[in-house]
């Protein structure tokens, strides 16, 4: 699928309803120059504001409320209530909500966190593709999980879509795969803290003073982590971490949860790239008391309640023109709390122009530039591997796999290798496969340096019992069959 094949308004700006039973006033939807209207319903009380919404060139987003649901599966009862909201136009569906937070789960005493795959990951992941499928099946887009943006090593953001993203490439990669290709989104709440700021005109490292900001002027950086002060405070961070500082990941920005899925998508799945929607978020927290400056780190500027009216129409016309192709926007994290502290932002929304998007055709079945991941690397398998590697454990020597191995080398002639960080820079062109010689005790230290790191390598593994014939049985037997690989 093209990423210009979705449908919707091509304006980034949104805004989340209130709560269920509360739904858009349609005349501010205008006023603010919405593109997106997020709704959590407890039925089918929206279905004719999704109709009118729809009318006016503003695309409705539907998740159905469900209080504590865990991986609860998929009933009738809300299939059904997904069919009625899809007859009326709607094509963009959630379904599970922040489950890496263990309120979003039933009292049951399960651990939730990203390491329990069976009691956690796993059941959220087999029944969120029924609902992905049974979205599709309906013409529709199903959202992956959208995760509240944590860095800690139980409710963490990165770990949590690392492991279900796992558990998929493990399980039900082809599957997967098909989802991508048929209507895929992302689903994030990207809350900015005070990870933004607009420069003093031409000097990208120094901040205007917040009083000074200016949401239809230039000079914005809401690319964290990847601006010039984090770059220049914490060199080398990146969404996975990558510091000391991060060792869970840093997903507080407004592109940093849709950069780290791109990048798994094409590093795991060889695909490209699909929508990513804020359904909330923004320029989050709000300042809700009079007076009050927020500045949750200490690197950036704080922010106010003028400043954080600015930095929203900013934000929104960035994402618009300077954001990858495949941000779509956000829904501001919610409506009632914005009319309730008559924040300048509704003002401002009314005032600046919304830029619209313009969406490349770019495709979901195979990486690209705005994936993240392209080049680095060994690229997929296409028939037969371009290098084949034997990397001996640490302990083997390499004398020793001559003397063991004389037939399959004279037959195959693989390279011979004991180290193994040599490839990250085979480019994403060419492919490989490795033959690991491995003793027991160290098979799934070698997997996890390997096959986990870089997924497109062919991992086959050859156990070690301390009686060289062992080895030598096995790549005989190859030899004999004419089979480079187990």
């Amino acid at each position: 699928m093209l990423l210009n094949e979705y449908q919707w308004s091509l304006n980034p700006r949104g805004l989340h309803n209130p709560m269920v039973y509360r739904g858009p006033q349609m005349d501010r939807c205008l006023r603010l120059q919405l593109g997106w209207y997020k709704m959590v319903a407890a039925g089918n009380e929206f279905l004719g504001d999704c109709a009118t919404l729809l009318s006016y060139n503003i695309t409705p987003i539907i998740r159905i409320y469900l209080q504590s649901p865990g991986a609860r599966p998929v009933d009738a009862g809300i299939a059904d209530l997904w069919r009625q909201y899809a007859s009326v136009g709607v094509k963009w569906f959630e379904f599970y909500n922040e489950p890496n937070l263990a309120f979003e789960w039933p009292p049951s005493g399960i651990e939730i966190s990203p390491r329990n795959v069976s009691g956690a990951v796993g059941p959220i992941m087999e029944n969120w593709l029924v609902f992905a499928e049974t979205i599709i099946s309906m013409g529709a887009y199903p959202a992956f999980p959208a995760l509240a943006e944590a860095a800690s090593a139980n409710e963490g953001s990165i770990p949590w879509m690392d492991a279900m993203l796992l558990y998929l490439r493990e399980r039900h990669r082809d599957r997967f795969r098909a989802i991508i290709n048929n209507g895929l989104w992302m689903s994030v709440h990207p809350s900015t803290l005070n990870h933004f700021y607009q420069e003093v005109p031409g000097q990208p490292y120094l901040p205007r003073d917040p009083r000074q900001y200016n949401g239809e002027e230039g000079g914005w950086h809401f690319e964290y982590p990847y601006d010039p002060i984090c770059q220049a405070t914490d060199p080398g961070r990146t969404v996975f971490g990558g510091t000391r500082l991060t060792p869970y990941g840093d997903p507080n920005g407004l592109n940093a949860m849709g950069i780290a899925f791109h990048y798994r998508l094409a590093q795991w799945f060889d695909a490209g790239v699909v929508p990513v929607v804020g359904t909330e978020g923004g320029v989050y927290p709000t300042p809700l008391q009079p007076g009050e400056k927020l500045q949750q780190d200490s690197r950036y500027p704080w922010y106010d309640a003028s400043a954080h009216g600015e930095a929203t129409v900013a934000a929104f016309n960035w994402i618009a023109t300077v954001a990858p192709p495949w941000h779509f926007g956000i829904s501001l994290w919610k409506e009632d709390e914005y009319l309730d502290a008559n924040l300048p932002a509704l003002y401002r929304m009314e005032r600046v122009p919304q830029i619209k998007r313009v969406v490349p055709p770019l495709s979901s079945g195979e990486p690209s530039d705005f994936s993240g991941y392209l080049g680095r690397g060994p690229g997929p398998i296409r028939g037969e591997p371009t290098f084949h590697v034997v990397i001996l454990a640490p302990g083997l020597d390499p004398r020793w796999f001559f003397e063991t191995a004389q037939g399959y080398w004279n037959m195959f002639r693989p390279l011979v290798a004991t180290i193994w960080d040599y490839i990250n820079y085979i480019p994403y062109d060419r492919s490989l496969a490795v033959t690991v010689i491995a003793p027991p005790d160290l098979a799934d230290s070698m997997r996890e340096v390997i096959q986990k790191q870089y997924p497109n390598v062919l991992f086959d593994l050859i156990l070690t019992t301390g009686n060289p014939q062992s080895v030598t049985d096995v790549l005989n037997a190859r030899v004999w069959s004419n089979r480079r690989f187990g």
